[in-house]
């Protein structure tokens, strides 16, 4: 198997991760997976369920194990790597000390779920999770917002997951959406206007500089589980974004 495309991580990135998983279990009284499958394999089959977003059957088929081996295995250890792996994620207010901080929205798709109907973008025309992703000029990760509705404009969440007032005294480029904020957005048009020469280049600069968070995203969104259409149970999503997120650091030697 060629772990840094299957997995995300490069092979010694897993041997690590399953050292500190294996000293976590050894404080528990009972194994959280099936004894038939062995650490190493229970942390590689979780790393290509996240990785790919494969359906469960297609990954028992991978592992030569059955689909409800599959979800036991996961439901063990993805929440282990998320203890292994807690303190890769940095504290957003020293990750942004002294640096020029990018900000934009994205969003975790779910699929229409009955009684989360906030959850449909009709700007994105499907139903998730919105998410605040902050990064470098160099487009490496700095954090990333708790989740909140799929209809929730950027604007909206930028102020409702805490950023805004985090954010204040931090230079920070955003796009259009962000106006209104403290942020640095490309001007708009105005109406039955153009822009000067001067406010174009000054958008051409500052879109330039903001394709870094793009990048940063589309690095993010590598982990599937985010990108092609989240099938489990809504009320875990939340903390397997956390989990992910934290992978990504890893991943990039935080």
């Amino acid at each position: 198997m060629r772990y840094q495309s299957t997995t995300g991580l490069a092979a010694d990135q897993i041997e690590e991760l399953v050292v500190r998983v294996w000293q976590i279990v050894q404080c528990r009284e009972e194994q959280l997976w099936p004894p038939v499958v062995g650490l190493y394999r229970a942390v590689v089959l979780t790393l290509v369920y996240v990785r790919q977003n494969l359906n469960q059957a297609a990954v028992g088929d991978l592992f030569g194990l059955s689909q409800p081996t599959v979800s036991r295995v996961y439901r063990g250890i993805l929440p282990l790597i998320g203890e292994a792996l807690c303190l890769h994620v940095p504290d957003l207010e020293e990750a942004i000390r002294g640096r020029l901080v990018l900000v934009d929205g994205t969003d975790v798709p779910t699929g229409n779920r009955a009684g989360h109907e906030d959850n449909y973008s009709g700007k994105r025309r499907r139903a998730g999770l919105n998410i605040q992703v902050a990064a470098d000029t160099d487009g490496g990760l700095l954090a990333v917002s708790i989740p909140l509705p799929g209809s929730m404009h950027d604007r909206k969440a930028f102020t409702e997951c805490g950023w805004e007032d985090l954010l204040a005294e931090t230079p920070t480029i955003a796009d259009p959406a962000y106006q209104g904020t403290h942020a640095t957005t490309p001007r708009k048009k105005p109406k039955n206007g153009e822009l000067s020469t001067r406010d174009k280049e000054s958008n051409n600069t500052i879109s330039s500089i903001r394709s870094a968070v793009e990048r940063c995203i589309a690095h993010l969104k590598n982990w599937k589980i985010l990108a092609t259409g989240y099938r489990g149970r809504l009320a875990e999503l939340p903390n397997i974004i956390r989990i992910v997120t934290s992978l990504e650091f890893y991943r990039r030697g935080w």
